[in-house]
């Protein structure tokens, strides 16, 4: 599946786009579509990791899904809570991609003319980029974390993401919008991970190639699914223990993060940390692909498209 189209040649009058809007326009449509695309897996996924009740037992999957159906609305409770996971998710990614981007255009700007950046200086850009996007969106996951754990027709379900936001303030304040923020500095990790190893490879194909333009979206596909499969298997844990630190009821279950991990090891042990970790690999990996192909041609065309409108409106 290559990308067909070739570069269109600009006049000297066109002012090309920014590089950081290009990477936020980019980020923010791979986020939507990833996330409109598997969203029930992550209600599973959700689902498990807040089942403190049982040790994980085959079959965990098929009897939750059945459940949501049959006892929450039918099909359309599969997507419960879609929208703030929407939100999260393409904001995420588009602030995610600003920052990353950004960090890049600094560390390179330190570098001899043509000299590429290491697999160091990736991990720094990523670790750079997922701690801001990580204490700007907290309060979404949380929101959704907690429309995901109850059906819509609990009691105390939210009805809208406002309204999540407003309760969780209301009994927890500024601190309760930010649960869970440490153990997602954890995961932070995951994306410098999976960053650093996808960057390597991009490069070394790019230099195979002889051009990272001949890079087809068959590239992209394997390149982002391996590499968010070696950082997923290395640092998943972080998930479910954030997932219990952002429930309705945390606060009365737990004293902090250190509390989670021995309330977890003591009552469901080891496995516990990886409650989930089998519809979550069956959403991410072909959420990271659909996301890395959006986003790498988003990047590639966006700029090539307003180029041929700027050459129309000079014609004219």
């Amino acid at each position: 599946m290559p990308r067909a189209f070739p570069p269109l040649e600009g006049s000297s009058k066109n002012r090309p786009l920014s590089p950081s809007l290009v990477e936020s326009v980019a980020g923010f449509s791979a986020g939507v579509v990833s996330c409109l695309t598997v969203h029930p897996l992550d209600l599973l996924k959700n689902r498990l990791q807040l089942n403190t009740q049982t040790k994980s037992r085959r079959g965990d999957s098929f009897r939750i899904l059945r459940h949501v159906v049959r006892d929450e609305g039918g099909v359309k409770a599969l997507y419960r809570g879609l929208w703030p996971n929407m939100l999260g998710n393409s904001l995420g990614w588009g602030l995610y991609f600003l920052f990353y981007g950004k960090a890049k255009e600094v560390l390179q700007k330190r570098r001899a003319q043509g000299e590429r950046l290491g697999t160091g200086e990736f991990f720094g850009a990523s670790i750079f980029a997922g701690l801001l996007t990580g204490a700007c969106t907290n309060p979404i996951w949380v929101v959704k974390t907690r429309m995901l754990e109850r059906g819509a027709n609990h009691p105390a379900a939210y009805k809208t993401m406002r309204e999540g936001l407003a309760h969780v303030y209301s009994t927890r304040g500024l601190r309760g919008l930010w649960a869970g923020f440490v153990p997602s500095t954890l995961g932070v990790a995951h994306g410098a991970v999976q960053f650093a190893i996808y960057e390597r490879l991009k490069h070394a194909r790019g230099e195979q190639l002889g051009s990272m333009d001949k890079l087809t979206n068959w590239d992209f596909i394997y390149m982002s699914g391996g590499s968010k499969l070696l950082a997923g298997a290395i640092t998943y844990p972080y998930q479910p223990i954030r997932a219990r630190m952002q429930q309705y009821n945390a606060a009365s279950q737990y004293s902090g993060l250190i509390d989670v991990l021995r309330k977890t090891w003591r009552n469901e042990g080891f496995l516990a940390f990886y409650k989930g970790v089998v519809p979550n690999t069956l959403r991410v990996i072909p959420t990271t692909i659909v996301t890395f192909v959006v986003y790498e041609n988003t990047k590639y065309f966006l700029p090539r498209i307003f180029e041929g409108e700027q050459m129309a409106h000079d014609e004219d």
